[in-house]
């Protein structure tokens, strides 16, 4: 591994040097990245890493040759290589991967790294990968995240330069990881444009499930009544408004990579499908009974979604 980069002077407004210091103002830069994982999130960090001057050179892991050719394409990354061989000459490793391979792959790499380098995932599910990493002797090094961003398409193609910017960021555990590393990952999330929230694991995956699982379950759900209920297709692709694709936008989403999350998220995800069926039946209900004040009352209680959602 190269001598690390992720502390450095930094200029004031006035352009004065100050000393390298844990303060709120830490960068890093010059750094070997390897990203594990050459889809949607990785690509997008690593086109940020590069373009904020953090990365000299970023690594590629993948499990298809044909991802790594097309990351390598759109300059995402600047080589390939096997994890083993990424991780022993890395600062940096970045882990966003399918949360079903993300236990034996992150333990993986933990048993490669030594205290000089910092492991950062982007799973959207945390409570079980922490949990199985919380005895190893290198924990410390590891800072368990979640961007919260995505969109519905995968592979290298899909990364966008300023996918983060006005986005949140969860921190888990934050004590149980080193504080310099802590604050490494944090000031990188934040002059990519992010804010922070501190969350523990167990939290983190209950909100998961009801702001973001939910919401592709409901979408894959609305996709399959249209399209059985809809023979054919031109007529859907004809009548469709902007209120129905915006929400089966995220039935396009990688099965590969949500259905894992589900059966991980698995108790969390049951509580909140159980609610959002009993809030469906109210619905159906009011329209069986012919009820327009019972309807209207359920739209007009969803409508205080506004105070939060401007």
């Amino acid at each position: 591994m190269q001598d690390s980069k992720f502390i450095v002077p930094i200029k004031t407004s006035g352009e004065k040097e100050i000393s390298p210091s844990l303060s709120s103002n830490v960068k890093m830069e010059g750094a070997v990245i390897t990203i594990v994982g050459v889809g949607l999130i990785s690509g997008s960090f690593a086109l940020a890493m590069k373009e904020k001057g953090f990365a000299k050179k970023v690594i590629g892991v993948s499990r298809t040759e044909a991802s790594l050719k097309k990351a390598k394409e759109l300059n995402i990354i600047d080589e390939a290589m096997s994890l083993e061989e990424a991780v022993v000459i890395s600062d940096f490793i970045y882990v966003a991967i399918p949360v079903d391979v993300m236990l034996p792959v992150m333990e993986k790499i933990m048993n490669l790294i030594t205290d000089k380098q910092i492991v950062v995932d982007a799973g959207s599910t945390k409570f079980e990968l922490c949990h199985s990493l919380s005895d190893h002797p290198m924990r410390e090094r590891f800072v368990a995240t979640h961007p919260m961003w995505g969109t519905e398409y995968s592979g290298p193609e899909a990364a966008v330069r300023g996918a983060f910017e006005g986005r949140a960021c969860v921190i888990c555990e934050r004590e149980k990881s080193n504080p310099a590393a802590v604050e490494i990952v944090e000031n990188i999330y934040k002059q990519m444009g992010m804010h922070i929230i501190d969350m523990d694991a167990k939290s983190h995956d209950v909100h998961a499930a009801y702001i973001s699982h939910i919401s592709h379950i409901t979408s894959f759900a609305l996709a399959n009544t249209v399209l059985e209920k809809e023979k054919e297709e031109n007529t859907i692709f004809e009548l469709a408004g902007g209120g129905f694709e915006s929400t089966v936008r995220l039935a396009k989403s990688n099965p590969s990579m949500w259905a894992p999350i589900f059966m991980q998220n698995r108790e969390n995800v049951l509580d909140v499908l159980n609610e959002h069926i009993a809030q469906l039946r109210k619905f159906k209900s009011s329209l069986e009974k012919e009820n327009l004040d019972y309807l209207t009352e359920l739209m007009q209680n969803a409508n205080k979604i506004k105070r939060i959602l401007k």
